[in-house]
């Protein structure tokens, strides 16, 4: 039950670059947001 958790998170964290995406912000503002909360 816990992996299912885990990978449920790490699902909606990939929904919400999706969404900031489509609603356009450019990628390499989201590649620095990513690189700053830890690439985790």
């Amino acid at each position: 039950m816990e992996r299912f958790q885990q990978w449920r998170r790490q699902q909606e964290g990939k929904m919400g670059y999706i969404l900031l995406w489509a609603l356009g912000v450019p990628i390499p503002v989201l590649f620095v947001i990513f690189l700053l909360r830890g690439c985790t």
